[in-house]
């Protein structure tokens, strides 16, 4: 299959387009800046802007683009640019694939595990609705763009990814450099559950989505394995060799120090279960979390 790639240069882009190519396929990346290499094909969703040539003949679509999450304090129009690089440039992609006299087959977009809102201990699957609060307004918005393309007859799938771990950076490379210290602790209360996946199951859940017909809509990449704060602290803790603090880091001064990032992103609980690809046979390659620190490490 040809696939189309935004966010090709991101921590789970990267990750796919290698997964993409060690499978036989050939990947498109779409860019925003002037193309450098026959892979590449340029768009500027801000502008507007998009080589439909380079859509043409396509099979799939992986759209992955949107700004960072936890690189830069949350103000007000940081907020805008998280939602508007989201919705927005989800609508340009597929207004332009809608557009196309032979769309692809399949558009997998990303979405996250935000959209639930705080769940609590309750094991949930995508049956879920949605939660409340910045994060999940957002998620809903996105997703709501990428299910137009179901209008051209093109299958979608909404990616609700949960923290994803890698040995390149991302949240994980963000905890090393305090857990090598000793300074590591939970967070709040420690009793949330954070659901997690390692980069490589990741690519390889997104494969299963794009290959399997029979999969649509929202898709939980997340472990089956989901695990308090407190115990991913212990057990990173140990994987790095160092003990971990035996204080919780409390809520209010996280707040104070990260703003509403906190709040919406590390505080919230998410005890979700994979259903639609355990369901369809996607074999984790990485279903504790012990194992999974060994891999990326």
């Amino acid at each position: 299959m040809t696939i189309i790639v935004t966010g090709a240069s991101g921590l789970l882009g990267s990750a796919l387009v290698e997964a993409l190519r060690a499978d036989g396929q050939e990947v498109v990346r779409l860019v925003r800046r002037e193309p450098r290499a026959t892979d590449e094909a340029y768009w500027d969703p801000a502008g507007q802007e998009i080589d439909v040539a380079a859509l043409r003949g396509a099979q799939g679509v992986v759209h992955l683009a949107g700004a960072s999450i936890g690189d830069k304090r949350w103000s007000e129009a940081y907020k805008r640019e998280l939602v508007d690089s989201r919705v927005n440039g989800t609508r340009v992609l597929v207004d332009a694939l809608r557009e196309l006299d032979s769309p692809p087959e399949v558009l997998v977009s990303a979405s996250g595990v935000d959209f639930y809102g705080d769940t609590g201990d309750r094991v949930i699957d995508e049956s879920q609705g949605k939660g409340s609060g910045f994060l999940a307004d957002m998620c809903e918005r996105w997703e709501g763009e990428a299910r137009r393309a179901g209008e051209a007859g093109i299958r979608t799938a909404q990616l609700r990814t949960g923290l994803a771990l890698s040995g390149r950076g991302g949240a994980l490379g963000r905890m090393l450099p305090l857990f090598r210290m000793g300074l590591g602790a939970p967070l709040g209360s420690g009793k949330q559950y954070w659901s997690w996946i390692t980069a490589d199951d990741w690519a390889g859940a997104v494969l299963h989505v794009l290959k399997n017909r029979d999969i649509s809509g929202p898709v939980n990449l997340t472990s089956p394995t989901p695990i308090t704060n407190a115990e991913f602290t212990r057990k990173l803790g140990k994987a790095v060799g160092k003990s971990t603090m035996p204080m919780p880091v409390p809520a209010f001064a996280l707040t104070i120090g990260l703003g509403e990032f906190a709040k919406e992103a590390l505080l919230p609980s998410h005890r979700l279960m994979p259903k639609k690809l355990t369901d369809t046979g996607y074999r984790f390659a990485h279903n504790s979390l012990d194992d999974a620190l060994s891999a990326v490490l």
